[in-house]
Order: structure tokens, then C-alpha cells, then sequence
């Protein structure tokens, strides 16, 4: 929309600019009696027509074309000029769809059209009159009539041609050599079927015969003729019959209308509906279009294939070098994708950003669709000269290749972008093939994901409680969380299996305020009824979470609001989480441990190389877990090297005074051999289930 000073004039000032340049593209091409401010109101008048067809139905716009013709403003520059006019200056007055934009267009020409067919029929009525009128007046009324005849045959803006019965064109007037660039010598002579393209000669032909037989006097028809240098002239031609006195057909005349500029308008914009402005390539709604028609059973074993391409690293092009060289890059990518699949019959579509999908109809299986996806995948990313710079794109491909039969457009674009997820799970620069099995665990990670914020607010999340005890008098001194969810479909999921979606998504600063709220609430309820006796309640923060400016804020806040004092709260932080860039350590650690509560560091030995970073920092605990942990429950003992790599983490605990807390322990024989090696705690089914808020308030009962 154009930008206004905001003063109620303005608007009306823009229309009336946009009526003046119209106005002026008027009196260029056409001569009429009228006044400059008389053209200016008409057109004014028009212009607001057509605005009313962007929103609302489009016979405001055809009468728009229609009353051009009626004021005479019929020269055939007027349509071009008024549509190329207003397709310019209605976006700055409406936000309209481009495809609405071609309908109001095309309804401005289709009037203009249909009024200026209607006047010429009516003077093709008059020549036909006058002919007829010819044989029967007198000499003088005869050169009268032939004298208004021709007067307006020569003068038509159509062009108008006298046919023989066989097809053959008589007579021609002035306006048949300027539609068609030929001279008359040229086209007397020569049969209407010459004058159109192989592709419409059937139909031409059809029509005609029709006519010649008397079973109809009149029909209309577009037609394409290619002219000798390669360009196209458009037409709308209508014929009619002229009979004679005994009623028997006599001979045709054919008007012709140069619709070549509105088509080639309406093709314009045609073409920016479906083709993407950046790369030029065909985008969703043409790919769409193009699958339904690969998806037809023309046979039964037909087969289709579908490729999604996702660059890989493309947002640091862009980061690093500018959107313009990012831009110029997939341009690149588009043309080089676009001349190998023209190659072998398949279509390139950017789906938008970086990705793209290349549809293969008629495939030969699978083996033979991957060869080919190797050889784009080796011309994608051959290094592009981008200005000063050398850029070698890669790119991950997820493949679908599978019968036509029991699938559809929907399921195969799914399954392709669901694919591609996998190929950049494992490493990316790689194509990956469709597999039924993971595809699905990979969409019911996406259904999680999409499903979790509701899930949150319809309270279908809870937290139960592993119990932590002492492995010295197996007492119950603390409660780690569990964040569970009761899903409707998939029944009762852990942390696990949500909790990295909600990473990824975002979601996981708002579940971590959540749970920690919930958390904080029970572990009050329980200090309210034990004192000194209530557990420690403990719970895990993720990176992000750990990075959320209003981290420190929640946690106040919801401190304030529970009761729960700092120190019955234990944070556990992953250790990349303590330090920031440059390797110093986060305010957040230092803020927590002045409110007292205490910090525990999770995921503690899986890095050796910077262990040595949490000396001196004001921490009250590490948790160790893995795979070399679970092996100390076996009957024989763990093997040494699962000894060595646990005994120095405990070991490096101890030496910063740190106790360890180790997680999954499942019987008193691993417990026995943990707590030899330094471990002091443990959770798992050796310290109890996992249990409700309500059911560990019962645990801490019994054990009083």
C-alpha cells in the first residue's frame, strides 16, 4: 500500500494521480469529442469499478470495458495501455492475491472485448443488410448502400475478410494486413486455415464446416498464428454466415480481433502464479499440478519417484556474505537442477528458502532414481563463482520411489521431507532412501512435537518422582522429577521421548518454568508437613533453558510464591551450560548458589578434557550415568576399562569435594560396588519406582 501522511486527502489524491496518467494514455491513442475533465470523471468512475472487483464480485470490471467502447474509445492500444495501467497501480489501492489481480484484468479486457465484438457484429449486420438491400434497390440507393458498406469496412478496428464457402479469403479491409503483418497480396487468396496454427486447424475446421452447412450462422473461436519471424499473433475470430435470397448459404465473413497483448498479459501473469520470482523454477502450486498428473494410472506398474534437497549450511552464506550472494547461489543450484532433469523427463520446484524437490514421473525403481540423484547431488555441489567468491554448495536428499498405485501427492511430499529429516540426522551431504519404518518414527516425533503446547495447556503433563537415597544407610534424602506425559494416543510418555523436540522447538523454557513451578509446589507441600524430614527435590534443566535471560527471574518467583526455601532445591545443569563463550562461568551459577539452592552437575565425566573447569565453582553435587555404569550390575564385575573410566570421575569428584550421585541403579550388587568406588547416592529401582507426588509423601511417612 502506498505510505500517506495521514490527512483524509491523501487517498483521494493517489486516485486521482493514477486517473490523470490514465487520462493521459487515453488522449494519446484515441480522438473523441470529449473534454479533458470529462475523461478525467469517466475514467475516475472506471478506476473505482475496478477496485470495488478486487474485493467483491468482477461485473464492476467487465462494465468497465464495456463503457471504454461506449465512449469510443476504441483504438486496440487502449486495452493494452489500460490493462498494463491498472495492473500497476491497483496493488498500490488493494492487497490482492496475483491470481485475483489476472481475473480483474481479464474481466476489464473481456468486457472492452465483448462490447467492441458486439459493435462490429452490429456493423457486419449493416454490410450484410446493405448487400441484401443491394440487389433489390435502385442504382443510387445502391451506390449509397456500397458507399456505407465500405465505410465501414475500411475504418473497422477489426480486421474483416470476405470468404468463400471452400475457405478461401475474397476481400480483406485494411486493419487484416496490420493484425497479421502481411500484405494484401498475401492473404486474398490464401484459406483461413492458413491463418491459424496446426494445434487449432481441427477445431477451425469443425467449426466452419458447421457454418458452411447452414446448421449454424454464426460461431467464435481463438486462434494462434505464428508468423514467419517466430512470434505468436492472437485472435479472437468470429464468422458469420451470409445467405442468400433463396436462404441457401452464399459466402462467410470473418472477423478478426488482435487479442495478442491481453493474452500475453494474462500469460504473464499466469506464469508468476506458478513459477518461483527468485529462481524461476516452478514452485508448490505448479509441483502440485505437475504430481497429480504423475500420479494418474496410465498403466498399472507405474512408478514415481520424489527428491527433497535441503543445502546444507545455507543460513551462513547468507550470514556471512549477504542475502544478494545467497541469492545468486540458489540461482545457481535452480539452473543446474533444471538442466539435468529436463534430461530425463523430470521437473525441478523450489519449495522455498533452500529447498527444492525434483519429481521423476515413470521411474524404473529405486536403484535407478538414486543414480540420478547422485548425479545432481555431484552438480549441486561443484563450486560456483559468485562474484569474488568460490562457494561450494552440499546438500542432504531424502528419496521416496514407490508405485503410483495406493499413494497420493499428500504422502509422497511427507514422506520425502520426513526422509530428509533422517539424511540430516545422520550427518548431512548425504541422500538417504524412504523406509517405511523409521519414516514413521520420525513422523510421530513431528505429531509429538506439534501436539506438545497444546499438551501443556490442557494439562495432559504431571511430574512424578524417582526417590534418591544414601548408599551408606539407604536413607531417602532427595527426589529427582520426571516430567511425564499422558498422551492421548500414545499413551504414557517419559521425558525422553519429548523433552529434545521441546529443545528443538523452543518449548523447552516454558515446560522447564512449568515443571519447576509444579516441582517447587510439591516439595513445599512436603516441607509443610515434615519440616527438616522433607527430601531435597531435584530437577534437571536443559542447555536452553539454562541460557534463558529470565531464568533467574522464574525461579525467584516461583520460590516466592510456593514457600519451598532456596536450599530444599537442587538445579541440575549440563556442564557446557556453567560457561559462556569465552569459558567463564555464567552469573546464573554464582546467583543461584548466593539464593542457596544447590547446583548439580549432569552429564559429568562424558568430557575428561574439561573437568578440570568446575574446580573452585560453588556446586553441591555431580551425577554420573551411561552405559559403563549399567555394566556394574553384571554378576562378573564391569569390565576394567568401564572401572577405570568410573572410577575417574569419582575420583576427580572427590578431589574437588564434590559428591556423586549416580543414576540407574538397579540392585544392591552394583549399589555395593558403586559406593566402593566414591559414589555416595543413587537413583533407580535400587532406591525405588517411580512414584507420584502422593505416594512419595507416603514413602517419607514410612520412613519416619
Amino acid at each position: 500500500m502506498p505510505e500517506t501522511d495521514g490527512s483524509p486527502d491523501t487517498g483521494a489524491a493517489e486516485r486521482r494521480h493514477v486517473v490523470a496518467q490514465w487520462t493521459r494514455e487515453i488522449i494519446h491513442t484515441s480522438y473523441v469529442a470529449m473534454g479533458r475533465p470529462e475523461i478525467e470523471a469517466f475514467l475516475e468512475k472506471c478506476f473505482d469499478d475496478v477496485l470495488a472487483a478486487c474485493d467483491g464480485p468482477l461485473e464492476p470490471a467487465r462494465r468497465t470495458g464495456e463503457r471504454l467502447v461506449g465512449v469510443h474509445f476504441t483504438n486496440p492500444v487502449v486495452v493494452h495501455r489500460t490493462l498494463n495501467h491498472l495492473a500497476s497501480a491497483l496493488p498500490d489501492h488493494r492487497e490482492v492475491d496475483p491470481a485475483r489481480l489476472v481475473d480483474v484484468l481479464g474481466a476489464v479486457g473481456s468486457g472492452f472485448a465483448g462490447a467492441l465484438r458486439e459493435q462490429t457484429l452490429d456493423e457486419q449486420e449493416i454490410i450484410k443488410q446493405s448487400v441484401l438491400d443491394a440487389r433489390d434497390a435502385a442504382e443510387e440507393a445502391l451506390r449509397a448502400s456500397e458507399a456505407r458498406s465500405r465505410a465501414v469496412f475500411t475504418s473497422s478496428a477489426l480486421g474483416i475478410a470476405v470468404v468463400t464457402l471452400d475457405g478461401v479469403i475474397d476481400e480483406i479491409n485494411e486493419s487484416m494486413t496490420r493484425i497479421f503483418r502481411l500484405g494484401e497480396e498475401s492473404l486474398v487468396g490464401r484459406t483461413i486455415f492458413d491463418l491459424a496454427d496446426t494445434s487449432w486447424i481441427g477445431e477451425l475446421t469443425a467449426a466452419n464446416a458447421d457454418l458452411v452447412r447452414g446448421e449454424v450462422d454464426r460461431f467464435q473461436l481463438e486462434t494462434r498464428f505464428t508468423e514467419q519471424h517466430g512470434s505468436h499473433i492472437w485472435t479472437q475470430l468470429s464468422a458469420s454466415l451470409v445467405r442468400a435470397a433463396d436462404g441457401a448459404p452464399d459466402y462467410l465473413v470473418m472477423l478478426y480481433e488482435d487479442i495478442t497483448d491481453r493474452h500475453m498479459l494474462q500469460e504473464q501473469f499466469r506464469r508468476q502464479a506458478v513459477h518461483d520470482p527468485l529462481t524461476g523454477l516452478p514452485n508448490r502450486t505448479q509441483l502440485q499440478t505437475s504430481m497429480e498428473r504423475a500420479l494418474e494410472r496410465t498403466h498399472p506398474d507405474r512408478r514415481v519417484g520424489l527428491c527433497f534437497f535441503d543445502l546444507d549450511g545455507f543460513k551462513a552464506v547468507n550470514d556471512s556474505l549477504g542475502h544478494p550472494v545467497g541469492d545468486q547461489l540458489l540461482r545457481a543450484v535452480a539452473q543446474r537442477l533444471q538442466a539435468l532433469t529436463s534430461e530425463f523427463g523430470a521437473l525441478a520446484a523450489r519449495m522455498g528458502g533452500d529447498e527444492f524437490v525434483v519429481l521423476v514421473p515413470d521411474t524404473e525403481g529405486a536403484a535407478g532414481l538414486v543414480g540420478q540423484v547422485e548425479k545432481m547431488l555431484a552438480e549441486v555441489t561443484r563450486p560456483a563463482r559468485i562474484g569474488a567468491h568460490e562457494l561450494a554448495a552440499s546438500a542432504s536428499v531424502g528419496i521416496v520411489e514407490r508405485p503410483v498405485a495406493g499413494t497420493d501427492a499428500e504422502s509422497l511430499l511427507r514422506d520425502a521431507d520426513i526422509t530428509l529429516y533422517r539424511a540430516k540426522q545422520d550427518g548431512r551431504a548425504q541422500w538417504v532412501l524412504f523406509d517405511a519404518a523409521l519414516n514413521a518414527e520420525a513422523r510421530d516425533r513431528f505429531k509429538l512435537s506439534a501436539a506438545l503446547p497444546a499438551a501443556l495447556d490442557q494439562g495432559e503433563l504431571f511430574v512424578e518422582y524417582e526417590p534418591m537415597r544414601l548408599l551408606g544407610d539407604r536413607s531417602l534424602f532427595a527426589a529427582a522429577a520426571d516430567i511425564r506425559w499422558d498422551h492421548p494416543e500414545f499413551g504414557e510418555l517419559g521425558q525422553g521421548s519429548f523433552l529434545d523436540l521441546a529443545e528443538e522447538t523452543g518449548l523447552i523454557t516454558r515446560l522447564g518454568s512449568w515443571a519447576l513451578g509444579e516441582v517447587c509446589r510439591h516439595a513445599a507441600h512436603w516441607t509443610e508437613r515434615f519440616g527438616e524430614r522433607g527430601p531435597i527435590v531435584a530437577m534437571n534443566l536443559s542447555h536452553r533453558h539454562c541460557r534463558d535471560p529470565e531464568l533467574v527471574k522464574d525461579v525467584q518467583r516461583i520460590l516466592r510464591e510456593t514457600g519451598l526455601p532456596a536450599r530444599l532445591l537442587a538445579l541440575g545443569m549440563p556442564e557446557s551450560a556453567l560457561f559462556d563463550h569465552q569459558g567463564d562461568t555464567v552469573d546464573t551459577v554464582e546467583i543461584f548458589a548466593e539464593m542457596g539452592i544447590r547446583l548439580v552437575v549432569y552429564q559429568f565425566g562424558d568430557d575428561y578434557a574439561r573437568v578440570a573447569r568446575l574446580r573452585g565453582l560453588p556446586l553441591f553435587g555431580v551425577h554420573i550415568g551411561g552405559p559403563h555404569l549399567a555394566r556394574f550390575a553384571d554378576p562378573d564385575g564391569p569390565d576394567p576399562l568401564d572401572e577405570y573410566l568410573l572410577g575417574a570421575a569419582t575420583g576427580a569428584a572427590d578431589l574437588m569435594e564434590l559428591p556423586v550421585v549416580a543414576g540407574g541403579v538397579r540392585d544392591e550388587l552394583q549399589a555395593e560396588r558403586l559406593r566402593a568406588l566414591g559414589v555416595c547416592a543413587a537413583i533407580g529401582p535400587f532406591a525405588g519406582e517411580r512414584v507420584s507426588a502422593l505416594e512419595l509423601e507416603e514413602l517419607i511417612a514410612e520412613s519416619d
